[in-house]
């Protein structure tokens, strides 16, 4: 009878503590935090993956989808945000484009990449705003982000910048007043607009004619060239036609000067140059703190980039040996390299202590190049600058035009003067009409 009395009561026991035990295990899975791992004897009970939440892409857009802008020689900062994750670098490509406006006339074509670093959620360019006499109302060009790398486009990826009208105009054209026309050859030029003791100096140049007219004339040709040779153009879009030249050679162009031929022309066109132009002199004020280091800067990520183009690594693909590279490089730049100065390139890129990148960038800049084909960019200026086209484009239908006054250029020995070319220019219908009637 004592025995099955304990019997009974052990097993009542036994039955208590395994519905208490469950019981235990069940609220503790309704009850425990998720990320909770319980040890119940040598039960474990694991926690639940947590959903990660997924990062938005990063998306980069205009911060307006409309700006305006005071008719002047002037510029309109146009800003672009960046959204949503920005762990990692970005780019983004812009330009502009006619809609009632004219890049002749109304504003400077905008052309480049911007650059996000890892962080950054805004960048901003500049779109130059030129003067005119015409009587034409407000009038409208757009802004375009395009080719975006390690984000997506957001909206608005276009806006619309308005230039409003000035309510009246002079009966002048605004290119004879001597502070617009310094004012403008920093947009044709030099990309950017005036630091105020450049514009004033290159203006006093012409103002201390007063009203002589012959004065004036030389003074205007002597201001407008100086923008070719100054230090600041030489740094940049000289150095991008050369750039060019080293990478591809020449073109070839038909002339009827002295009957049909070809000539051997510059191999850039207008819009590669405005985009390459604007990256390398993206900040560069010739005259300012610290400005030789923002144009190296700007050198080295420029050439860096260009040997990555697509073009230049089917010209110069990576399977040529350091020898055929420098070689290919001199001969599309004329030889301007000594044996010497050809073998410590050889040298450098095979022992990698120069770059596909250097290298190029020191045959563009070898002293000889830039001698030899400094009155070809001179020419080539002109219609860039003045003409804002290319010298075989509308109203020209070949390189005869070019043809000409590269010929006298060099009968003058580069002299200008002598040769009345920047006048020649500067005083043209199609110079002239760009800002007036």
């Amino acid at each position: 009878m004592k025995r099955w009395f304990v019997f009974v009561t052990l097993f009542l026991i036994a039955l208590a503590l395994l519905i208490h035990g469950s019981a235990i295990i069940q609220l503790a899975r309704v009850s425990s935090p998720r990320n909770l791992t319980l040890d119940i004897g040598s039960v474990e009970v694991a926690p639940r993956d947590i959903a990660t939440a997924t990062p938005t892409p990063g998306v980069v857009q205009f911060s307006s989808d409309t700006y305006s802008v005071q008719e002047d020689c002037t510029t309109v900062t146009i800003t672009v945000n960046r959204l949503g994750d920005a762990s990692a670098q970005a780019t983004v490509d812009y330009s502009t484009a006619d809609i009632t406006a004219t890049e002749r006339s109304d504003y400077i074509t905008a052309l480049g990449t911007l650059h996000f670093a890892a962080g950054e959620t805004s960048k901003s360019f500049a779109v130059l705003i030129n003067e005119d006499s015409y009587v034409e109302g407000n009038e409208t060009l757009s802004v375009n982000l395009s080719n975006p790398s390690n984000v997506t486009l957001g909206s608005p990826a276009t806006a619309t910048v308005t230039i409003i009208d000035d309510p009246t105009e002079p009966p002048t054209n605004v290119i004879d007043d001597p502070q617009d026309y310094s004012c403008q050859h920093y947009h044709d030029f030099l990309n950017r607009q005036p630091d105020a003791s450049g514009l004033a100096f290159w203006t006093s140049n012409i103002t201390t004619c007063s009203t002589d007219a012959s004065c004036i004339d030389v003074k205007r040709v002597n201001v407008s060239a100086a923008f070719y040779v100054s230090i600041e153009f030489q740094q940049t879009g000289y150095l991008v036609e050369r750039i060019y030249k080293a990478a591809y050679g020449d073109a070839n162009g038909a002339s009827t000067l002295g009957g049909a031929h070809t000539l051997p022309v510059p191999v850039v066109r207008l819009k590669e140059f405005l985009g390459d132009t604007q990256e390398i002199s993206q900040g560069v004020v010739v005259g300012q703190s610290g400005w030789e280091q923002v144009v190296e800067n700007n050198k080295q990520a420029f050439t860096a980039e260009f040997v990555q183009r697509a073009r230049f690594t089917s010209a110069l693909p990576a399977s040529l040996t350091s020898a055929q590279f420098v070689d290919q490089l001199n001969t599309n730049a004329g030889h301007p390299l000594s044996q010497s100065e050809r073998d410590q390139l050889v040298s450098d890129l095979t022992t990698n202590a120069k770059t596909r990148a250097q290298v190029l960038r020191a045959v563009a800049e070898d002293p000889d190049l830039n001698n030899a084909e400094f009155n070809r960019a001179f020419v080539l200026m002109q219609y860039f600058g003045y003409l804002r086209r290319n010298p075989n484009e509308s109203p020209d239908s070949d390189y005869t035009g070019y043809d000409f006054w590269l010929t006298k250029l060099n009968q003058f020995h580069g002299d200008y003067l002598a040769a009345e070319m920047v006048k020649a220019f500067i005083s043209s219908t199609e110079y002239r009409q760009r800002f007036g009637p």
